[in-house]
């Protein structure tokens, strides 16, 4: 990336998420102040340059820290990290009204919002579409309202989760196939522990892929 004086990276960033620390500093001011004097630490922030999209994803995923315990105190197995390159681990969803599928005309690449009533889980959900079947499942990264700032998206409402698939980076114990195991999707809000039935495992050059389906969330 190019050399950018300190105001100009604020200025930048002024529409954009402020004080993350995925950068590893405290503050943008701080990272900012810092950056200007070493061009190499813009590589650290995941909102300047959008030509850099793996690389940003990367270093979210290297440098986002989780707590050994979600919010109600409880232990979780592992924890479901994205796939390389990938934005967030993959979920599986089922709007309550599947024939939004055809409606709104859902496909890969879409940006749609709704809650996942099903399991109860209180926050709004903003999303990227992988993949949408004939079945009305629809697979995709959680993207969060910033990334879908100033673009078109669709609104499908109450939906069920029905699957997720990610890497197990193990917090307490391994997966293991017919398990219903405790985890926690990465990045999620509430920090709080979903369980899901086992029913996928292999080991990847990256890590362990799983699929687990049968989702509840904070028990």
């Amino acid at each position: 990336m190019m050399k950018m004086k300190r105001d100009e990276i604020l200025k930048r960033l002024q529409n954009e998420a402020k004080n993350c620390g995925i950068c590893g500093f405290e503050s943008c001011d701080l990272f900012a102040e810092e950056a200007e004097k070493d061009v190499g630490l813009l590589n650290r922030c995941i909102y300047l340059d959008d030509d850099h999209e793996p690389e940003r994803i990367e270093i979210q995923r290297q440098c986002v820290e989780y707590a050994t315990k979600d919010i109600i105190g409880n232990d979780y197995d592992f924890i479901l990290i994205p796939f390389q390159d990938e934005k967030s681990c993959r979920e599986m969803i089922l709007p309550f009204n599947p024939m939004l599928m055809g409606e709104l005309d859902i496909k890969k690449g879409d940006i749609i919002v709704g809650r996942p009533m099903g399991q109860g889980c209180p926050v709004e959900h903003v999303m990227e579409v992988i993949d949408a079947d004939k079945f009305a499942v629809i697979t995709v990264w959680i993207v969060g309202p910033q990334y879908s700032r100033d673009k078109d998206f669709k609104e499908i409402g109450p939906y069920n989760v029905v699957g997720f698939e990610g890497v197990a980076k193990v917090a307490k114990r391994e997966p293991v196939f017919g398990h219903r195991q405790r985890f926690l999707p990465g990045y999620c809000m509430m920090n709080l522990g979903h369980t899901g039935l086992v029913n996928f495992i292999i080991k990847t050059k990256d890590g362990v892929y799983v699929r687990l389906e049968d989702i509840i969330i904070g028990v």
